[in-house]
């Protein structure tokens, strides 16, 4: 039985030129599943928790299809991919809710900061011990999964010398989040984090990686990725989904793949040793993704991420296949070859197309990937 998925999808609305254009109070209004976000130019939609992968298919491209069905009726409008504001305006902040007063400690403390848009990925466990270990490795490899997301070069009209631009910028809060030991070392942290305003609230926990739940911190049954760049390629996204669940298998199936236990880290603190290395290797990723030098959890070796991603996807294939999801775990071989979304505009841009250009094409080419999907995979089923 394979683990149950869901996703937030943050998605920019805009003109087909990629201009970003506020009408997150109209959908939200009108379009039933979409929720807005404190600037009005992206809204989010959330996929109900699915096991199976080709359900997951259809889940993410319906809402999709609906959003541009709607953003056509209102004008020349449509999705607006990337994870940033790529042609801007970086310098205004769009309130979409001006009486919700969370928002304005948003806006006051961060700014456009954290007007990006991206992917949040949740996987089912159950046993909240085992979620907490899980969430101890996964959060030490999440960098992995930035670099196959990044997509996110530009702000402003303007290359940022970054392939996720997103993720150095955004705030993350507190600064300093433990490896939990455990559920009790959890509830205990988030408490003394409201109590010092670190955390304005349980949702005000913007790390790489968090447990997750209804009633936060005290019951918890999913795990969220939260580091990933926006991927609107619903395959790509399929096989970073893939790599989350067959790793989170693993360590479900052998608790001794722990950091706290495997890592033979041996200078001061193991757990200072291993947060030290989280931050270098999300700031690394953030600026060169693929190419960046990582140094390894397991022993601090030097190792390009996708020389880590291409060890470790090979190392999971065996659980993927024995649990048959191996097909969506495939394509993570091409993106490591072939180069994130980032990446691919980067060379682009290199080539002299302009970032409006760039920017302009992938709407129309995520659009006609999309169109592609939805006739082959989502046909509505005839009820005689």
């Amino acid at each position: 039985m394979l683990l149950s998925k869901g996703f937030e999808v943050e998605v920019y609305t805009g003109t087909a030129k990629g201009e970003i254009i506020g009408l997150s109070s109209q959908i939200v209004q009108d379009l039933k599943g979409f929720v807005r976000e404190p600037d009005s130019r992206n809204v989010e939609y959330t996929t109900a928790p699915l096991c199976n992968y080709d359900r997951l298919l259809c889940a993410l491209l319906r809402p999709r299809k609906d959003l541009r069905q709607y953003l056509k009726s209102l004008g020349n409008y449509t999705i607006v991919p990337g994870s940033t504001l790529s042609l801007g305006d970086s310098s205004r902040f769009y309130r979409s809710d001006p009486q919700n007063h969370y928002h304005d400690y948003i806006e006051n403390t961060y700014h456009t900061n954290i007007v990006t848009a991206s992917i949040h990925i949740n996987i089912g466990i159950e046993d909240t011990e085992k979620l907490i270990q899980a969430y101890r490795l996964i959060r030490m490899e999440a960098p992995l999964l930035l670099a196959l997301s990044a997509s996110s070069p530009f702000l402003d009209n303007q290359v940022t010398g970054y392939h996720s631009t997103r993720w150095h910028l955004f705030p993350h809060t507190p600064i300093d989040v433990p490896l939990f030991r455990n559920h009790s070392h959890f509830v205990e942290w988030v408490e003394k984090q409201l109590v010092l305003g670190t955390m304005q609230n349980v949702r005000h926990l913007w790390c790489s990686v968090r447990p997750n739940g209804d009633n936060r911190p005290y019951s918890l049954n999913r795990l969220e990725l939260r580091i990933c760049d926006l991927v609107l390629n619903p395959i790509h996204l399929l096989a970073i989904t893939a790599i989350l669940e067959a790793r989170i298998f693993q360590i479900l199936a052998d608790s001794t793949l722990d950091p706290l236990q495997q890592s033979t880290i041996s200078r001061g603190d193991l757990e200072t040793e291993l947060l030290k290395i989280v931050r270098h290797n999300e700031q690394a990723v953030s600026k060169n993704s693929l190419d960046a030098t990582l140094y390894h959890w397991q022993d601090g070796r030097e190792i390009v991420a996708r020389d880590w991603l291409e060890s470790l996807v090979a190392q999971l294939y065996p659980t993927a296949k024995d649990l048959g999801f191996a097909c969506f775990l495939t394509p993570v071989n091409r993106l490591i070859r072939e180069g994130n979304q980032a990446q691919q505009w980067l060379k682009k841009y290199e080539q002299g197309i302009s970032i409006s250009t760039i920017i302009e094409d992938a709407i129309a080419s995520v659009y006609q990937e999309e169109k592609e999907l939805e006739d082959k995979l989502c046909e509505p089923i005839l009820v005689a």
